[in-house]
């Protein structure tokens, strides 16, 4: 099955359902919490799962005269029906024990009652039960095809609980929370089905073919088996009491597969007989469908419902985000000059193709846009560009597989250059398999002329696709726009930041220390990031965040002409500004490791100095920083790291002044420590650099040196690893 019939069945069948499946789901919650609450009441027997018949009936009969019923229901609750030593009927629930009476049977609120009648039929009787089963059968449909998309996303069975790629929030847990919740309810869909079908009378045939046994039950010569001594209270449904002592008069016990009549004198079995199959699937499939004998299950049923809310709600935020990037198209593909072909999954390749299609119209260029799927004959395209993602195990997108066969059948008259740019993500082994696959093949085409190598974006970043903009629009003279902000997503749910303190490091130094107060509601930690958008809504500035008493510390190079520095500069306390809090995990401080060395100069400062801080657990830290020269802020760094020292969370400082007298660089102090940073990278430690990137570049260049010279691996192998983390600009 393609992966597009597996998409397009299972949005069909949510479309279809999801207003029936959003009120099944919101009574089977309040449902299951009934069922929850019902295990509070104050009826259990003590050790109840231990009780005989035989321990239980004696005592029964010494409270109680005349005994006409005995009930357990699916609490484990015992109910009696009786007259009481002074004549009174008694109908209410006992301790089996002591045949001590515990409260009377309540009644279901009329509340519950209201839900119940709702959840089972949506008040149209016979109609609204066929229309609960039939939505039950499309929740099972709507699991399989599920299950059959996350196989192939995650590539097989053996990956399907492997790490999920974050790509957005609904994205993320619309896959975690599906494959956690597959089971219960495939359960719930499953159970409510049959219990449907037999509703009508699916299985009736069957019963009617099955004739129903009742066997006269012999008792062996010199034995007398006691079924009051071998049966357990907990596997009882009803006993029926005889009338009178007569032995002619037999207990009725119903037990959950069968119903026997016991001699009440000898408590052997006179007559047995067996509940059909059916009846015993009914009971299975009610007691898993409500979760009311046992609390955890109902728990578990509850959270699957909440999901199932989730995954309706979710499912559509995916199906608009990649409806949102439609294709609209100014000019027909038989007169374009420029011809874009787009093979995406959830649409963000699109949304970047989309962008460079508007800035070719506005040049004056014939363009058109399309899937790879609709690959045909261009009879006046100069250029072809391929924007395409890549599916599973390398494989193509939905709107590509078709792709390799079209480029055969459809062979240009004409040459034709072409430019491939690869869409995917770093975190799969096949990283932008599908581009190069695309490459491979236009390559054998006779007309076809490669313009450039294949380029590829990793997580959408837009700094990289501009990469591929600078290239092709210096060789084909074409002058695209190459900020990158243009090309990010349009951010949703910035939040309101109060500026609380500006501080000038020095009157020499165009740089500035921020403090920022963010929403209550706000998780953050140093090493993430805050986005800020000084003109508009789209064009997009980060910076480290160093986390410092609860609020945003910012350090700040001013640049001039600088959008974002400039922006932030001319801030006051008391100022709001509009910013988003991005999470980058992978620059937070490590947990679990023996040895940590921060490397920064000027403004990367920031993050480690909220990382020591927050230092709880006095992991071996060790900080080198460069400045240019001393400053009173560098005076004051002096003076918090020796109190972070003090107070063990920083195990050294190490300072490098590149204008002072006596200059140094930081390069100067790992070379100097060369030994440290051999050691601390075999011990398992990390290494975390943030400042410029001339900077990241020079630091690395030295520890590779200090890899090679010490006969270990090459720096590279140490980054793959996790133990060199950087965020440098």
């Amino acid at each position: 099955m393609t992966l597009s019939f597996w998409r397009y069945s299972h949005l069909a069948l949510a479309l279809f359902s999801s207003l029936f499946l959003v009120l099944a789901s919101a009574t089977g919650i309040i449902l299951a919490v009934d069922a929850m609450q019902e295990k509070t009441l104050p009826y259990h027997t003590e050790n109840f799962g231990k009780i005989t018949l035989g321990e239980t009936l004696p005592i029964l009969k010494k409270a109680y005269p005349e005994i006409t019923e005995l009930s357990v229901d699916h609490n484990q609750f015992v109910a009696l029906q009786a007259i009481d030593q002074d004549g009174n009927d008694i109908n209410a629930y006992i301790d089996a024990k002591t045949g001590k009476a515990l409260g009377k049977p309540i009644k279901k609120s009329e509340f519950i009652q209201w839900v119940t009648g709702f959840h089972r039929s949506l008040f149209l009787h016979e109609t609204g039960r066929f229309f609960v089963g039939v939505i039950s059968f499309l929740l099972v449909l709507i699991a399989i095809s599920g299950f059959a998309l996350v196989l192939n996303r995650q590539r097989g069975i053996r990956n399907f609980f492997s790490k999920v790629v974050k790509e957005y929030f609904t994205q993320y847990y619309h896959v975690v929370l599906g494959r956690l919740a597959l089971i219960p309810i495939l359960i719930i869909a499953l159970t409510g089905t049959y219990l449907s079908l037999e509703r009508f009378n699916f299985f009736m045939g069957k019963e009617k073919n099955q004739k129903e046994k009742i066997e006269v039950v012999s008792t062996p010569k010199g034995k007398t088996p006691s079924v009051f001594t071998t049966t357990l209270l907990a596997d009882v449904k009803k006993i029926e009491f005889p009338f009178t002592d007569d032995p002619e008069e037999y207990y009725i016990i119903q037990l959950n597969d069968r119903e026997i009549e016991v001699n009440q004198v000898t408590g052997a079995v006179v007559t047995e007989k067996r509940s059909p199959m059916t009846v015993q699937l009914s009971d299975l499939s009610l007691n898993l469908h409500t979760g009311k004998t046992n609390a955890i299950w109902a728990f578990i049923l509850a959270i699957a419902s909440i999901n199932i809310l989730f995954f309706i709600y979710s499912g559509f935020a995916i199906t608009l985000k990649r409806r949102a990037s439609r294709i609209k198209n100014k000019f027909k593909a038989g007169e374009s000059k420029i011809i874009l072909l787009i093979g995406s999954e959830n649409g963000s390749s699109l949304r970047f193709a989309n962008a460079i299609l508007k800035q070719l119209i506005a040049h004056g260029e014939k363009a058109f846009i399309t899937e790879l799927n609709s690959f045909t004959v261009f009879p006046k395209a100069e250029h072809i560009i391929i924007f395409s993602s890549t599916h599973g195990l390398g494989d193509a997108p939905s709107n590509g597989n078709k792709f390799i066969s079209l480029l055969k059948k459809y062979p240009q008259q004409q040459k034709i250059n072409y430019s491939v740019v690869g869409f995917g993500s770093k975190a799969y082994p096949d990283f932008c398999g599908f581009a190069y696959e695309i490459d491979k093949q236009l390559e054998n085409q006779n007309w076809a002329e490669r313009f450039l190598e294949v380029q590829t974006v990793n997580d959408k970043s837009a700094a990289e696709f501009v990469e591929w903009i600078k290239l092709w629009s210096t060789k084909n003279e074409i002058p695209l726009s190459t900020t990158p902000s243009l090309y990010n997503h349009v951010p949703q749910g910035l939040q309101k930041i109060m500026v609380l303190d500006k501080t000038l490091v020095s009157e020499n130094e165009p740089t500035f220390i921020l403090t920022l107060r963010a929403n209550l509601r706000s998780r953050f930690n140093s090493g993430d990031l805050l986005a800020i958008y000084p003109a508009d809504d789209t064009r997009e500035r980060l910076y480290s965040i160093g986390k410092h008493t609860g609020n945003i510390q910012l350090v700040v190079k001013l640049h001039q002409h600088g959008l974002g520095s400039e922006f932030l500069n001319s801030l006051v306390p008391g100022n709001i500004i509009k910013a988003r809090i991005i999470n980058n995990k992978a620059f937070h401080f490590p947990q679990k490791v023996s040895k940590i060395a921060l490397i920064s100069n000027g403004t990367g400062i920031a993050p480690f100095l909220g990382m020591i801080e927050q230092n709880k657990a006095k992991t071996e830290t060790h900080l080198y920083a460069g400045f240019r020269m001393e400053t009173e802020t560098v005076s004051e760094y002096k003076k918090f790291t020796s109190e972070m020292i003090q107070k063990q969370k920083l195990q050294s400082f190490h300072l490098a002044l590149s204008r002072e007298a006596e200059h140094f660089y930081v390069m100067d102090l790992i070379k100097r420590d060369a030994d440290f940073f051999i050691d601390l990278l075999l011990q398992g430690g990390v290494i975390m650099i943030c400042g410029s990137l001339a900077m990241q570049k020079d630091v690395e260049a030295i520890l590779d040196k200090l890899c090679l010279a010490g006969e270990m691996k090459s720096i590279s192998y140490y980054k793959d690893n996790g133990q060199l983390l950087s965020d440098c600009y």
